[in-house]
């Protein structure tokens, strides 16, 4: 109880509309996704994301049984504070299991305001800074003829910027090529699928790569290409020195960034754009890589880094030192994640580009959006909120599958990054 008696302990003032049921629903209509359904007493309904690929049943259970009875009689409007509660609140804190759970629980809030308002969230954010959002999708292939019909195909789709990834010769399976139309790496079974991964392969062969998609498409069309975590610091030097004539957009994830001091060497050995962030999850993870501009850009996406509050607080760090935002936005991340980030970029002056590969119709039919994507760009549509309904009865007829990201080892049997 509190001492004073205009508060009431779910924060906020008697009367107040409250959180009345906190849901978590978990599916598979053709990937697992976690989604979190938050209801207030007044029936006004907030949808967020909780997807974290191949350990979403571990988010799932921090939800429905450590979250979601901490929010029962709360309220809603309260945004920034259930944000803190939750965050502060938990003595183990941060990672991704703990920084989705909150980030379902933050776009959700955000969605039942702009519901309760009236408005679409970008509007709560202070509005457009924009008329649409730059997005990026994949193109890939096995070898380099097959990847440059795969960026014809993006291109006559309307997209100016296009992330290209190929097979490397020697290697079966690369991270980023399918013979499938669209690329899904999470594999159905009960252990991960384990890759053959060789370095130097790549290295030899990814210059010649991407100097032949540079000359294919003309000077105007923005190529990505990432790495992965694979490369050491001075192999990611090289490889930046290599490409740096082929000016692409980005370099992306050239290697892991839980020791940030190692981006110092590579800023110093190339001018490539460099990106990095998208298994990032709090603003202190992405601070000193900010703070010393050893970035070009920030990868953190709305649902893993705690939702719409934090990736804001993350843009508005970038933001003082020439950061931009382009986060990650892959299959494993919903419709519902997506909305939020788009809301974000709409409203956000320093978001460069929004990651998008597209989904399944069936995904679209389970997550009807308000979004759209035309001619390589996104907006969030204006309906009130985040513009998702989820259709709970056809979710429910996809159960959860187990599924696991791939693993990597070396020739020599040994493991890295995948």
């Amino acid at each position: 109880m509190t001492d004073d008696p205009q508060l009431s302990p779910g924060g906020g003032r008697p009367g107040a509309d409250r959180i009345a049921a906190a849901e978590v629903i978990v599916s598979s209509p053709g990937r697992n996704f976690v989604t979190l359904k938050l209801t207030t007493a007044d029936g006004v309904v907030g949808w967020g994301d909780a997807t974290l690929n191949g350990r979403e049943l571990a988010v799932a259970s921090y939800l429905r049984d450590h979250v979601a009875p901490l929010l029962i009689g709360r309220d809603p409007a309260r945004i920034e504070d259930t944000w803190q509660y939750l965050y502060r609140g938990a003595y183990w804190r941060r990672g991704p299991v703990t920084m989705t759970s909150i980030g379902a629980v933050d776009i959700a809030l955000w969605d039942i305001k702009g519901k309760v308002t009236g408005q679409p969230v970008y509007q709560l954010l202070g509005g457009a800074v924009r008329d649409r959002v730059l997005a990026y999708t994949h193109a890939a292939g096995r070898d380099v003829p097959a990847l440059l019909d795969s960026v014809d195909a993006v291109r006559e789709r309307g997209f100016e910027a296009v992330r290209v990834q190929t097979g490397v010769p020697g290697l079966g399976t690369v991270y980023g090529v399918s013979g499938d139309a669209a690329y899904e790496p999470a594999g159905r079974g009960v252990v991960p699928t384990e890759e053959v991964w060789d370095t130097d392969a790549y290295l030899r062969h990814i210059p010649g790569v991407l100097a032949a998609a540079r000359e294919h498409v003309g000077p105007e069309l923005k190529l990505l290409h990432d790495a992965h975590h694979r490369l050491t610091p001075g192999q990611a030097a090289r490889l930046g020195r290599r490409v740096e004539e082929v000016d692409l957009f980005w370099l992306e994830d050239v290697t892991p960034a839980e020791n940030q001091e190692v981006l110092r060497h590579v800023r110093n050995h190339t001018t490539v754009p460099l990106a990095i962030g998208e298994v990032f999850n709090t603003v202190w993870e992405c601070q000193s890589l900010i703070t010393e501009q050893l970035i070009d850009f920030v990868r953190t996406c709305v649902t893993h880094a705690g939702g719409i509050s934090h990736l804001r607080r993350i843009a508005a760090l970038a933001d003082l030192w020439q950061v931009k935002l382009g986060p990650h936005g892959p299959s494993d991340v919903s419709p519902v994640a997506l909305a939020a980030s788009v809301h974000v970029g709409l409203s956000t002056p320093n978001f460069a580009i929004q990651e998008y590969m597209g989904y399944p119709d069936v995904v679209h039919e389970v997550f009807r959006h308000s979004w759209s994507c035309t001619d390589g760009h996104l907006h969030p549509g204006d309906a009130p909120g985040i513009g998702i309904e989820v259709d709970e009865q056809l979710a429910a007829r996809f159960p959860y599958e187990q599924a696991y990201l791939p693993v990597a080892r070396r020739r020599d049997g040994s493991m890295t990054d995948w």
